[in-house]
């Protein structure tokens, strides 16, 4: 009779835990990034800054609404091409995601971000800096980095007052990023009383550089300015140096990766390459991201590249809203998300103006020495 008595009460237990357990409120977030191609070490850098999130608030049990969250993340690749982009961003929308995180490139993030207002779902990208993306009137956009004109404006009035520069080239890779960044950048260069003396354009998948670099080349320019990615910039550094041009190089945070000496294969003078990141860490902060990266290195066996961080943040500021609205309902939360002010991140503190672009974005500027990345400063 004990028998059948404690049978049945194992049964009864295991049916109550059953039914906790369908109560758990599943929230899928979505991630995108280009985890294939030619800056592959970027979007999996992402990719991995998300699922720390996801892990690190599933170990926290998290509860929406009086339920108990539990977090899945939905990774797509979108190899930082647009006709990828907007398939990879229809199909987080057809397998109802809560909330997206990403894309990478502004190339991608603009024409995705018109799916995701068309289905009501929010979007964070941790590092599309165009300005486009969050002017195009779609109060889904959000972005936790300082856009292109921050970003660009900046760049070029250092180039002028800092570097001294006095005869500034530019070439930009044609893409939303690129292009947008370098048209600031020459704005900035402009209201700093600098001049350019030429621009040069290529492709986000070109190799060979000879052509422009030889016209450049000409007009003897003691800055270049690049507006593209690492992938670029590591062999349009290489080819620069055969071709004994010895100018600084200037870029955005496409190019400000760990990644960057390698991909120049090591012809990379101390001190040449400046670039920025579209975020800036000081003070007490510098210890929540040194922290972080430790993490990340532990748990990952490899280095931040850049904008896992950014990442990380991007998914936690979305479950910050779902938990203020008490749901993970995009509708519900949305207009919670858009009031986002002074959340405290990994990366600083997070807050929206009304058109979903980060307040008062800082950026800190590094340059490398010795095959490594060295901060100089952080620029608000």
């Amino acid at each position: 009779m004990q028998v059948k008595l404690n049978v049945v009460v194992a049964a009864a237990a295991a049916l109550l835990s059953g039914a906790a357990m369908s109560q758990d409120l599943v929230v899928k977030i979505g991630h995108v990034g280009p985890t294939s191609g030619a800056i592959a070490h970027l979007g999996k850098d992402n990719e991995l800054g998300a699922r720390m999130a996801i892990d690190d608030l599933n170990a926290k049990g998290v509860t929406i609404g009086g339920k108990k969250a539990k977090f899945e993340l939905l990774a797509e690749d979108d190899a930082g091409d647009p006709k990828q982009g907007t398939a990879a961003a229809q199909k987080l929308v057809d397998s109802k995601v809560n909330g997206v995180v990403g894309h990478l490139n502004s190339g991608t993030s603009i024409p995705a971000s018109k799916i995701y207002f068309d289905a009501g779902i929010p979007q964070i990208s941790p590092s599309a800096t165009a300005t486009q993306y969050t002017r195009s009137g779609y109060k889904t956009a959000f972005r936790v980095v300082a856009d292109d004109g921050h970003l660009g404006g900046t760049l070029g009035r250092y180039a002028v007052k800092e570097l001294k520069g006095k005869s500034i080239a530019v070439i930009d890779d044609k893409t939303a990023y690129g292009a947008g960044v370098a048209d600031e950048f020459i704005k900035g260069v402009k209201a700093a009383g600098g001049k350019t003396v030429g621009r040069e354009s290529t492709t986000d998948k070109s190799t060979d550089f000879t052509a422009i670099l030889t016209n450049l080349k000409g007009k003897k320019p003691d800055v270049i300015f690049f507006g593209g990615m690492d992938a670029v910039a590591g062999p349009m550094l290489r080819q620069m140096k055969q071709l004994g041009i010895s100018a600084k190089f200037m870029g955005g945070d496409g190019i400000c990766t760990a990644k960057l000496p390698e991909l120049s294969a090591g012809t990379m003078a101390d001190d040449q390459v400046i670039c920025a990141e579209a975020g800036g860490v000081e003070g007490e902060q510098k210890k929540s991201m040194d922290a972080f990266k430790a993490k990340f290195k532990e748990k990952y066996k490899v280095d931040v590249q850049i904008y896992a961080p950014y990442v990380y943040d991007a998914v936690n500021v979305l479950v910050a809203a779902m938990v203020k609205a008490n749901s993970a309902e995009p509708a519900k939360y949305l207009p919670v998300l858009a009031k986002t002010d002074g959340y405290k991140g990994v990366t600083g503190v997070i807050s929206f103006d009304n058109k979903g672009d980060l307040k008062n974005g800082a950026l800190t500027m590094y340059t490398y020495k010795g095959g490594n990345r060295s901060e100089v400063g952080v620029v608000h």
